[in-house]
């Protein structure tokens, strides 16, 4: 489908956060052609869509997600971690199966896609309905393994590796572990062994808790991050999810082995983990991207309340009015992700993949324009997004949803498959 947007303001985010003004967007297939002033154009398109002065901008990335788990909302809440974990997901994932999972992950995409995420970095034990949601619907799904003592085998994992990142341009797979607490020091090896053999990065929850940090200390005298560098883990690179509870020299390894840190601050603050040293993480290069995580600890999958906590929560770490500034956030919500895992969607610019956001300036909570990357991240919200295009492909516009299957189906999917669980 070729698509041209016109009379549009542009937020590329290649460089800075520089505004085209009356400018246009063209996507050919799947790619961006054209930014620029208008022309005339040797495309045909599809549709030409009038954006009316609203912004074009890159969609958000979930650097950090379980979509599946929106079987959980509202339904384990006000609980610390550990427990949470142990008291209230655990016996409730017993009983799922393929079949219902497919329906969470679909709503989950639904959801992404109201808040303008075309891609999200999903970790889960169930890994096939994630997968067959990312073909069905055209959301970019990245599955990241969740192998422990309890799931998956990891005798398993190089097969794994080259089924998923075979099957789509919209899927991929990476090596992941659910964590060192649920995972035995055997299996550790042989994940850094899939990790050498197939020269692939290793993701993983890395000290989300101060509780975590102190028992794998206890059993290994290592810190969590200094346990899986001293395995070979990081050897290929990767990323760690949450990062709250960091030593400097945790972060010294992070940064030499270009080790991705994925913050969650809804999160964090729900389930009282602490709040991620973001602004330190940064000033010693060590990327950083922003994730939702579940539903089940958030509860919302909205890439808004991230980008406005994730800022907030610095200032008051820090002290300083000044810390982690909108450009900043914006970059960790849209570029950090995509640069980290290769994928060709970071920015807009000619011959980019065409994963692409409207943001609706016509609000009050838009205007004045004074500062429009500002506005975003201080007042903006997930209202504020009119149209959402994955792959060259709309599916999400104004409030309606354009993938596979009807909302309301979706809805009655999952109320019913809830009602086995709890």
């Amino acid at each position: 489908m070729n698509t041209r947007f016109y009379n549009c303001k542009i937020l590329t985010l290649c460089k800075d956060d520089e505004i085209l003004k009356n400018c246009e967007l063209w996507v050919e297939g799947n790619k961006i052609a054209y930014i620029g002033k208008p022309k005339e154009s040797p495309i045909s398109f599809d549709r030409e869509i009038d954006c009316n002065g609203n912004l074009v901008m890159p969609s958000f990335k979930n650097g950090h997600g379980h979509g599946i788990m929106t079987f959980c909302r509202s339904i384990a809440d006000d609980l610390p971690l550990d427990k949470w974990l142990n008291e209230k997901i655990f016996p409730m994932e017993n009983n799922l199966d393929l079949k219902s999972c497919y329906w969470f992950y679909k709503l989950a995409i639904m959801e992404y896609l109201s808040s303008g995420i075309s891609t999200s970095f999903e970790m889960y034990l169930i890994e096939k309905p994630m997968a067959e949601n990312a073909i069905d619907t055209g959301f970019r799904t990245i599955i990241c393994g969740a192998i422990n003592d309890f799931a998956q085998n990891p005798d398993e994992i190089e097969d794994m590796y080259k089924f998923y990142n075979s099957l789509s341009p919209l899927l991929s797979f990476e090596i992941g572990f659910h964590a060192e607490y649920t995972t035995s020091l055997d299996i550790m090896k042989k994940i850094s062994t899939a990790s050498h053999n197939l020269k692939a990065p290793v993701f993983t929850h890395c000290a989300e808790t101060e509780n975590e940090v102190n028992g794998c200390i206890e059993r290994h005298s290592k810190t969590p991050v200094e346990l899986s560098d001293s395995l070979g883990l990081f050897d290929y690179g990767g990323g760690i999810f949450h990062g709250v509870h960091l030593t400097d020299k945790d972060i010294e390894i992070l940064k030499d082995k270009n080790v991705l840190t994925v913050t969650n601050p809804a999160a964090n603050c729900k389930l009282s983990s602490g709040v991620a040293d973001v602004c330190k993480l940064l000033e010693n290069n060590v990327p950083v991207a922003l994730g939702t995580d579940g539903p089940g600890g958030n509860n919302a999958l909205d890439m808004f309340r991230e980008m406005y906590l994730v800022t907030a929560l610095q200032k008051i770490k820090t002290g300083n009015p000044q810390a982690l500034p909108p450009t900043d956030v914006l970059k960790m919500a849209c570029s950090a992700l995509p640069k980290a895992l290769h994928i060709d969607n970071d920015c807009l610019s000619v011959g980019k993949l065409a994963d692409i956001i409207v943001i609706d300036l016509h609000q009050p909570n838009m205007q004045p324009i004074n500062n429009i990357a500002d506005n975003i991240v201080y007042s903006g919200s997930k209202s504020n997004v009119a149209l959402t295009m994955v792959d060259g492909k709309i599916l999400y516009e104004n409030g309606k949803f354009y993938i596979d299957k009807d909302a309301e189906l979706v809805y009655e999917k999952c109320n019913e498959a809830v009602k086995g669980l709890i």
